[in-house]
């Protein structure tokens, strides 16, 4: 009898905290329909559903919005440098408000004049994304550095690249498609495409699937 008070009682409370959280992404649905980015972030969310193995393909494109939001700090980040295109708009104040219900990443800087879509940050902390451009189906782990070595040079990262954990790509430097910048490499020369590449500094280790030792 008790069991079923409580239950009863607690019924319209569980509403009211689900309109609450509905109210939460008012600001994000809204800056994703009517973003011109819309397209491309559509293409971010495909990307890390393959990337995280999350069970979503089949939900709607607002659903998969509103799940990354609330599941990926790291994905907010993104959507928010995203969205900022269109802040001339007037969506300035609700960008403020998205990112106040859901906040970003503190440590995970993103400063690029270009992005292609399906860029995946796995964890995000500590890493500065500050390329003259980057491509398409990219993918940085955390404490990644991509960032000036003056005042104007600053690398070109082509399409499918992988940066992993703690590398650092610095200056004007160009990563080639398909490559993979091994985990605490420091790269200050251009990387051909289809290669891997570790050490401080980085040296290639494989070109085109082949084992090798080569310089930059």
């Amino acid at each position: 009898m008790l069991s079923s008070i409580i239950r009863g009682l607690l019924k319209p409370v569980r509403k009211l905290f689900a309109v609450l959280a509905i109210i939460k992404f008012i600001p994000h649905l809204v800056l994703f329909s009517k973003n011109s980015s819309r397209d491309i972030i559509e293409k971010d969310i495909s990307r890390w559903i393959d990337c995280t193995n999350s069970d979503v393909k089949r939900n709607t494109n607002w659903e998969k919005l509103i799940f990354f939001i609330s599941q990926f700090p790291e994905f907010r980040n993104l959507f928010y440098y995203r969205v900022q295109s269109d802040l001339y708009l007037g969506f300035g104040t609700l960008l403020s408000l998205a990112q106040f219900f859901y906040k970003p990443v503190d440590t995970l800087y993103i400063w690029c004049p270009l992005i292609g879509s399906g860029l995946f940050i796995q964890h995000g902390f500590s890493t500065v994304i500050a390329g003259k451009s980057i491509g398409e189906n990219c993918w940085v782990n955390q404490q990644v550095t991509i960032g000036y070595s003056n005042d104007t040079d600053y690398p070109v990262i082509g399409n499918n690249v992988r940066i992993t954990a703690g590398a650092k790509v610095i200056g004007a430097v160009t990563i080639g498609d398909n490559s993979i910048v091994g985990a605490n490499a420091v790269v200050t020369k251009n990387v051909p495409s289809n290669c891997t590449v570790v050490g401080i500094p980085a040296y290639i280790i494989k070109r085109e699937g082949k084992k090798t030792k080569e310089a930059l």
